[in-house]
């Protein structure tokens, strides 16, 4: 009863939960591409694509081997004569492959096969010393297959300053390629332009393109001089394809993509100091997902999502309504201002955990991979960290999802305890209920900071679909202009207006803490003591504003004294 309950479509959402692994999958899709499973009646078949190209549909029984009688007769000699055999799509289970006693074995994924194998979309599959893939056909409008660059990608190699067009090269003498450890893949139609992503698998650096850039990208294999490149590139696509290779090649460039490997320059002492010491948990991923398939994906369901939503609406009511009977204050416990500053570091330290968990369990609901979790130390300060990177490859809306995860936890975790503070009676319970809802709340506030590069940044650039809007609007201040027929004007007042909304949103939560219970924490601690933290909160509100608005303007102003 509850497997056909979930395999209901969700109206609100428009999403499917697979009941094979529990993870979501793509609107209006027919099977899971996680697992196999398929979800109607007329699901997409699969295919098996050989080394040469040839596709073959796994609609029915199909044997693998060496024997004139098999369906798919491979002539490599480390190939049994029946090695393997896929089994027709029985109900809701897509093929099945299952090895017939080869010589060598028959291999899915890396692993061995010694029983039936369920075969879904993206699987590879060896077979002697051959390499088969399973596959299915997609039209122009979706998603493609994620392209990886190993380390035979490596051919001649092109220093990193070298590769940009602005130095000159002379024709002939540097031979660009895109150094090992990239994947490439190609987003749905609804992206627009710039549909392609590439993401440095070793690190966080990230580019997105269009059509003619990714064209131009596969040419970047060290098998062609600049010059060449150039030639190439103008022959294609004319001036335009100039330019766009000259766009790509410095963006690669700068993100430390280009063969030669990374940047060896010692940076500068205030540059290694702010860089934070990161400490990576091995077992980080496999732990999230144990989580998730023993239980956390009820969390995700349709009537998870909805407790959550409550518990955080239902939560914010409630703080506030202690804020207006005042039955506790900020950073105290049964008086005491130490105890209280203590229990809010530590409500911090939890909060930002089920924060990072949260971004992290979105991932494998999606069927992705946290690459790093673990903890950094920004100075000296402990940060614990998950690495999203990969949501970079899923839709729009997913993206704005795992962003959105995070800072949904903060509130609901600050509801849960505004609620469980509301409840209970005066006393310690009660004010360390107060300190740990305060934190979330402050947690949430910071992380929606559309002026810094953090959730609340990230789901604004999705929801506009404007890459580097913090970037654009800047230049936009610098330069006065306000060309109604500018690409991205339209977001770039979005964005401002969602900085003015938080900025006020965020000030109004100061200045109710200030007003509200400045003589309540003047009562336990000295003046110096209350007004220092209240201009701290103050400051925290303020300095983003400024820095993000005063730093343009000043360079509009001394512009033109440096031009006379």
């Amino acid at each position: 009863m509850f497997t056909g309950a979930i395999r209901k479509r969700e109206s609100s959402s428009g999403k499917l939960l697979c009941p094979g692994c529990r993870r979501y999958v793509g609107r209006k899709r027919s099977w899971c591409s996680l697992c196999g499973h398929v979800l109607a009646e007329e699901a997409p078949p699969l295919e098996l694509v050989l080394e040469d190209g040839t596709r073959v549909a796994l609609t029915k029984t199909v044997t693998i081997g060496r024997a004139p009688s098999s369906s798919i007769r491979l002539s490599d000699p480390s190939v049994s004569r029946a090695h393997a055999t896929i089994l027709e799509p029985r109900g809701d289970q897509g093929p099945v492959l299952t090895d017939t006693g080869s010589a060598f074995g028959t291999w899915l994924n890396g692993q061995r096969v010694d029983g039936p194998a369920q075969l879904h979309d993206g699987a590879s599959i060896v077979v002697g010393d051959s390499r088969l893939a399973v596959d299915r056909r997609r039209d122009s409008s979706e998603a493609g297959r994620t392209i990886f660059g190993g380390d035979g990608l490596s051919g001649a190699q092109v220093s990193v300053a070298a590769a940009k067009p602005r130095m000159q090269l002379p024709p002939g003498e540097s031979r660009p390629s895109v150094r090992a450890g990239w994947a490439l893949k190609r987003l749905e139609a609804a992206e627009a332009d710039q549909r392609w992503v590439l993401r440095d698998l070793g690190g966080r650096a990230a580019l997105r393109f269009g059509e003619v850039e990714a064209q131009l990208f596969r040419l970047i294999d060290g098998g062609r001089s600049l010059a060449e490149l150039i030639e190439e590139a103008e022959r294609r696509y004319g001036p335009t394809g100039i330019t766009a290779l000259a766009g790509l090649l410095a963006a690669l460039a700068d993100r430390d993509l280009l063969g030669g490997g990374r940047n060896s320059q010692r940076p500068r002492w205030r540059k290694r100091i702010l860089t934070p010491r990161v400490f990576c948990m091995r077992s980080a991923d496999a732990l999230l997902r144990r989580v998730y398939a023993r239980g956390g994906w009820r969390l995700f369901t349709r009537a998870g999502l909805a407790t959550l939503a409550t518990v955080a609406t239902a939560g914010a009511a409630a703080f506030a309504a202690l804020a207006v009977r005042n039955d506790a204050t900020p950073f105290v416990v049964t008086g005491h201002l130490g105890l209280g500053a203590g229990v809010f570091i530590l409500g911090r330290l939890l909060v930002v955990l089920l924060h990072e968990l949260a971004h992290g369990s979105t991932l494998v609901a999606f069927g992705r991979s946290t690459r790093r979790c673990g903890v950094k130390f920004v100075l000296g300060f402990p940060y614990a960290f998950v690495d999203t990177s990969e949501a970079l490859f899923e839709p729009r809306r997913r993206r704005i999802a795992v962003s959105g995860s995070g800072p949904a936890a903060d509130l609901t975790v600050g509801g849960a305890f505004a609620l469980a503070c509301l409840l209970l009676p005066r006393g310690v319970a009660h004010d360390i209920a107060f300190q740990i809802a305060l934190s979330a709340y402050v947690g949430a506030l910071l992380n929606l900071n559309p002026l810094l590069e953090r959730d609340g940044y990230h789901i604004l650039v999705d929801w506009l679909r404007v890459p580097n809007l913090r970037r654009r609007a800047r230049e936009r201040l610098v330069s006065g202009r306000r060309d109604a027929g500018e690409a991205g004007t339209r977001a770039v007042a979005w964005y401002a207006a969602a900085t003015i909304i938080w900025s006020l949103l965020t000030a109004g939560f100061v200045a109710l803490l200030s007003l509200r219970y400045a003589d309540e924490l003047l009562r336990v601690a000295p003046q110096g003591v209350v007004w220092t933290a209240l201009a701290g909160f103050w400051a925290l509100v303020l300095l983003p504003v400024v820095a993000a608005v005063m730093a343009p303007v000043l360079r509009r102003v001394r512009r033109p004294r440096a031009m006379a």
